[in-house]
């Protein structure tokens, strides 16, 4: 029903996903009302607003830290919840090119966001110019939904409801994979902190360049002085990829932590030389259930229980550890965090923050949005449509009746915050295919 008007809009598709490229939209929280999470991100969204007036749509700017774009008529609302903010990319991170300057190779288009989630956002966008331009009645209205500070603290969404806007009465997230999510795990973020020296050394510092927690880190470093004031820089690298699917990365962290340990005197007991070699043995560093929480992996069908070193540190003679874990949806938050409270208790030196918490989003299969949205994508594919859990957060946690529906393709790579992040182009057309169907469906 929408496929023409879809397929010849492709160039103009393709232009505006690499248009939103080009915005280095980090999200970075300032205290400044017209720009909250900086100027980049306050660009973006102006100018996607912009766009999609110049298509039709109705939309507004909630004061830089969100905005929303909206047609159709009705008391109801199908919501689409997606983000404009990215993480951080360097060309020396490996990438091919400029990550910022969109890159078009090999029918995918390259650039941080093309499919975390600028790509998938403009897939929407399209998907409601083809219905509108359709001319078929719609009983609902449909509002894109666009945050700044997903892939931070979700403040955007916060804002959104604290200025009295309306929920989704139904909805979808395009930030995760095909053919459906059921089922997103818990997340926790937890800091430790305790007093750390390394005998006969200063420690000057140790940098992880600021690394988010829910990204495997690339890069540490550790900058020393001996007792001749000699000073030594280790530096370690690894590989980036998304908390949720911290195999896929290289944990630079993890490197440095094991060449102290390597590096510390045998004979020191002392909890303030050796909590590393301690909290290591206690498995702290692992990326699967790690040994202080169960010496059995804890896991159920969302998956198993994950955990990243996103952050280390050292400031007024205190070592600091960041950890991002991803809980499965039937293991209780609590109980994990009852399980880092006893960790602390062996150290009587040791503080512990929980830093920020969601709890898991899980809807059984046989619910008729998911039922409705595996038929919509096995329809327009011909794949097996089992709706399936995930590890990552998205913001279809933030409203009820609302889950995450692409823009991954099934057994395509997850691209997400890792070097050289791509769209595939046939896949962005088809999604944008899949989305006009489902917008319809929900919204009809």
């Amino acid at each position: 029903m929408f496929d023409n008007i879809i397929e010849n809009a492709q160039t103009a598709i393709i232009n505006s996903v690499c248009e939103l490229i080009k915005f280095k939209s980090v999200s970075v929280e300032t205290q400044n009302s017209k720009m909250p999470f900086g100027e980049a991100c306050k660009e973006v969204l102006e100018y996607i607003l912009n766009l999609a007036e110049t298509l039709g749509f109705r939309t507004k700017n909630l004061d830089g830290y969100c905005g929303y774009i909206e047609f159709g008529e009705g008391k109801d609302l199908v919501g689409i919840i997606g983000h404009l903010d990215v993480v951080p990319a360097e060309l020396e991170d490996g990438w091919y090119s400029d990550p910022f300057i969109p890159n078009i190779r090999d029918n995918k288009i390259y650039g941080r966001g093309a499919i975390d989630d600028k790509g998938p956002v403009i897939a929407s966008l399209y998907a409601m110019k083809a219905v509108l331009d359709s001319g078929q009645k719609l009983n609902k209205r449909v509002r894109l939904i666009l945050g700044l500070n997903e892939e931070k603290n979700w403040n955007c969404i916060k804002h959104y409801k604290e200025m009295g806007e309306e929920s989704p009465t139904i909805g979808f997230s395009p930030d995760a994979d095909f053919p459906c999510i059921y089922a997103e795990k818990g997340i926790l973020s937890v800091r430790l902190q305790h007093p750390f020296s390394i005998p006969f050394m200063e420690i000057l510092e140790i940098n992880c360049n600021h690394n988010a927690l829910n990204v495997v880190p690339k890069y540490c470093s550790i900058t020393l002085k001996d007792t001749h004031s000699a000073t030594t820089k280790l530096e370690f690298h690894g590989t980036a990829a998304h908390a949720a699917h911290p195999d896929l990365g290289d944990n630079a962290i993890t490197k440095l932590v094991k060449y102290l340990n390597s590096q510390l005197p045998e004979k020191q007991t002392q909890d303030e030389f050796t909590i590393l070699t301690k909290l290591y043995d206690l498995g702290l560093f692992d990326i699967t259930t790690p040994q202080f929480l169960s010496t059995e992996p804890i896991e159920d069908e969302s998956g198993v229980l994950t955990s990243n070193v996103g952050f280390l540190g050292f400031a007024n003679q205190l070592l600091e550890i960041g950890l991002n874990l991803r809980v499965p949806v039937h293991t209780p938050l609590s109980e994990i965090k009852s399980k880092f409270e006893k960790l602390a208790e062996m150290f009587p030196c040791m503080q512990i923050n929980f830093t920020a918490e969601q709890a898991p989003l899980y809807i059984e299969k046989n619910n008729n949005l998911i039922q409705t949205l595996t038929r919509i994508f096995q329809q327009k594919t011909n794949l097996p449509a089992n709706p399936i859990a995930i590890g990552g957060g998205t913001y279809a946690r933030a409203f009820p009746n609302c889950v995450a529906f692409g823009a991954n393709m099934p057994g395509q790579k997850d691209m997400c915050h890792q070097v050289n992040e791509f769209i595939d182009i046939k896949n962005l057309i088809l999604s944008t295919k899949i989305y006009a169907e489902t917008i319809y469906e929900l919204a009809k």
